[in-house]
């Protein structure tokens, strides 16, 4: 019976194995996803955050009042809410099913091994070998978008450009699974960059009202459908999920201002706030529900935060060189780590991953081995340490029972009284090894052999695993680093200075700033981060020097490891600063010299199509004539615009005249939310249009569908300028015209400070009648 039963398993699996499929059958969906593709840029397509003031959109406007305005408002505060509540429960199902996981997973194994070191590593190999399997196979059969952390791409998307596929609902659902799978299989990532890429997804399907694909929709959420809008919508969910992951509501609303957004504004930031506020409270009351025991293994430890109030209580002048030194290491560290998996991430594409799935899956199943190996395998090559004094006021029980984890973990020790410290933070989960390496009054816990050998191990193994095809976030990953290597500076400043109030843990949580600065270069939202999780405000003094020395050695060798990695596949980003050859440029320098393509005010239907299948520009300028023959540029018309246009066949007509010669002023047949655009997909395609011989042959009068005022710079215009006011407005085209040759007038200040009707009013009747007297 048993025989049979292996062989089923056998035979299932190799039914699974058999549907992957291989390179020969996949087009290796992360070339579609996330990468631009230097033949056509099908990958990566700008979105349009400016306004296009078309009749449809006036009309619109004409027609809304004030308590339109105020429903619109209203609807916005309502998202914000629904934003904050998704986000923060997808944050608690990923903390439950993840602790549940690694509790059980730990559990069985310190079981096992009481009778057989060998037979509990196998369980624990495959374990997370299952764990981390689950995960690469839910990204690459489907939703390979869900693949990284997805700051990059979200912080792309924030910058104006749509990668196809990263606000899908499946990628939502892959980031979820595929995050439980691969933190819970042990491998050295985090689960907070994803849950930042998580509510945006959660923000965007919102704003859509759901998804179309899988029938999950409603027409009650499909309020905001421009990009300008959406936008608002997903930097929302940036800052709900760092608030979510980190417990910091502050937190993430400085990171969303700090890393993520290109445009802010003041309204934006009170929405963003509140809902940062919600996941607080959602947070709060799963955790205050879980503290009766309906959570399994899930406890206080489920949510980032490690309360190191009762540590080191004052510092001196003396110790803040070595706090210094903490920074220049966090410097070096971390930009040598954003180069390094710079290099691994390049031949990975290069090499590996263009053989196929199975290639991801077998790497990504020979990392967790090599994980689960080295995490295993190296305590048991350290002695044990005798326990320390026992205090009972500290609330630390030395050693741990046997089948438990956390600190003083007993792990092949031939004594009762006795730990292996080198376990305590290799085997356990990575929360509470950074808690362990965190912690107060436990001074000599670690020796520097085995925080030396964590590092150098745990820092090769983060490098490795990113990249990998699952969903992996590094603010975890570089906390345990930068803890390490400040922990071995605290012991350092604990033996030469000799005093008593010095503690180990401050300087492990320094050392954890100086490396994520290092890293990703966040100064002010980090700040606040560390501080909030720490829940100690009297480090803020000191997490600000690391911060700041570790960003600025770091920026001395490369870029962020956001900005790196966006480049490396492909994102083209508008930095928040011009390139300095820009100083000695001009926008007509920019534009090169291929002759522009713009279409006449009425134009042929086969015209219009020989166009679009002729080039894959996505704006294009609108020329008229005046009596006296003069080309008159007269607007821009969008592609999105004209392939609707098409579509709908109701605008053609068989003259070629416009059918309204004072400017095209008539209702038209479409309102705006006909030209939106549907998130993260590729729209309405030129090949998808079929028309008849007699559609080819009639016209379409352009004049009510083109934006009339688009943004116009000129042709001498330091290119530093034009690249402020590109990046600042949030535009995706800008036209570049000769030098005007009049003057129609002149706005200053004061013509922008337009006051309410009932003031201008009485400010009218008060002249009025004061020039009546005089």
């Amino acid at each position: 019976m048993l025989a049979n039963h292996f062989q089923n398993g056998i035979e299932t699996a190799r039914l699974v194995w058999s549907r992957i499929p291989n390179s020969e059958e996949s087009q290796l969906l992360d070339d579609a996803v996330g990468i631009l593709k230097k033949n056509d840029g099908g990958g990566v397509e700008s979105l349009d955050y400016e306004v296009i003031e078309n009749f449809a959109y006036r009309e619109e406007q004409a027609q809304r009042g004030k308590l339109y305005v105020s429903y619109l408002l209203v609807v916005k505060w309502f998202f914000a809410l629904l934003i904050g509540i998704c986000t923060g429960l997808a944050a608690v199902v990923i903390n439950i099913a993840v602790e549940n996981f690694a509790g059980w997973k730990f559990s069985v194994t310190f079981n096992i091994i009481q009778k057989s070191y060998i037979a509990g590593f196998v369980v624990y190999v495959l374990i997370n070998l299952a764990l981390v399997f689950s995960s690469v196979y839910i990204i690459t059969q489907f939703a390979p978008a869900a693949a990284g952390s997805g700051i990059p791409e979200i912080k792309g998307y924030l910058n104006g450009v749509d990668i196809h596929g990263i606000l899908l609902f499946r990628t939502l659902i892959g980031k979820i699974f595929g995050s439980i799978g691969s933190v819970g299989g042990g491998l050295a990532l985090g689960k907070e960059g994803p849950l930042v890429h998580t509510g945006a997804c959660i923000a965007s399907l919102l704003g859509q009202g759901g998804s179309t694909k899988y029938h999950l929709n409603s027409r009650w959420f499909q309020v905001f459908k421009s990009d300008r809008d959406r936008r608002d919508l997903v930097t929302c969910g940036c800052a709900a999920g760092v608030a979510a992951a980190f417990r910091a509501p502050v937190g993430g609303v400085l990171f969303a201002l700090e890393e993520v957004t290109s445009w802010w504004r003041s309204q934006l930031m009170w929405r963003v706030f509140f809902t940062s506020a919600v996941v607080a409270v959602v947070v709060r009351a799963a955790m205050g529900w879980c503290k009766s025991g309906k959570c399994g293994h899930f406890g206080s430890g489920g949510f980032i935060i490690w309360d190191i109030s009762d540590g080191q209580e004052d510092y001196s002048f003396a110790e803040l060189f070595p706090m210094a030194i903490i920074g220049v290491i966090g410097g070096l560290l971390g930009s040598l780590f954003n180069q390094l998996t710079l290099y691994i991430t390049t031949w990975r594409r290069n090499h590996l991953h263009k053989k196929g799935s199975r290639v991801k899956i077998i790497e990504a199943c020979l990392v967790s081995i090599l994980t689960s190996a080295i995490s295993f395998g190296l305590p048991l090559l350290r002695k044990c340490s005798p326990c320390p004094d026992s205090d009972l006021a500290s609330g630390i029980e030395c050693p741990r029972p046997p089948g438990m984890y956390g600190n003083y973990v007993n792990f092949f020790c031939s004594k009762d009284k006795e730990y292996n410290d080198l376990a305590t933070i290799f085997f356990n989960t990575q929360d509470d090894a950074i808690r362990n390496l965190f912690s107060a009054k436990t001074i000599n816990e670690y020796s520097s052999q085995s925080l030396l050998t964590f590092l150098v191990m745990f820092y090769a193994l983060a490098v490795i695993t990113f990249g990998t095809a699952v969903p992996a976030g590094q603010f975890v990953p570089g906390i345990m680093i930068g803890s390490t290597y400040g922990r071995l500076v605290g012991m350092f400043v604990v033996k030469y200075y000799r005093r008593l109030n010095i503690e180990e843990g401050t300087y492990a949580l320094l050392g954890a700033a100086s490396f994520l600065g290092g890293s990703m270069r966040m100064t002010v939202s980090l700040c606040v981060i560390m501080v909030e999780i720490s829940n100690n405000l009297k480090f803020l003094p000191l997490i600000m020097l690391v911060l700041l020395i570790s960003k600025a050695v770091g920026d001395a060798f490369n870029e962020g490891i956001y900005e790196e990695q966006a480049q490396l596949r492909g994102i083209p980003l508008l930095e928040s600063r011009p390139k300095y050859e820009m100083r000695n440029m001009t926008a007509k320098e920019a534009c090169g010299s291929g002759r522009v393509v713009s279409f006449p005010r009425v134009v042929k239907v086969s015209d219009v199509v020989s166009i679009l299948r002729s080039n894959k520009h996505n704006g294009f300028p609108v020329i008229d004539h005046t009596r006296s023959g003069e080309p008159l540029v007269i607007g821009l018309v969008l592609r999105s615009h004209l392939l609707v246009i098409l579509q709908s066949k109701v605008d053609f007509q068989h003259s070629p005249l416009p059918s309204d010669p004072r400017g095209g002023g008539r209702s038209i047949r479409h309102d705006s939310g006909e030209f939106a655009k549907p998130v993260s997909s590729k729209g309405i395609c030129i090949d998808d249009i079929h028309l008849s011989s007699d559609d080819l042959e009639m016209y379409i009068d352009l004049a009510p569908f083109l934006n009339p005022s688009p943004y116009i710079v000129p042709e001498d215009m330091s290119l530093t300028k034009v690249y402020n006011l590109f990046r600042q407005l949030g535009l995706r085209h800008l036209f570049v015209v000769p030098r005007p040759s009049c003057v129609v007038g002149l706005i200053t200040r004061k013509d922008l400070l337009i006051e309410d009707k009932e003031n201008v009013n009485t400010l009218e009747l008060q002249s009025t009648s004061n020039s009546a007297t005089e």
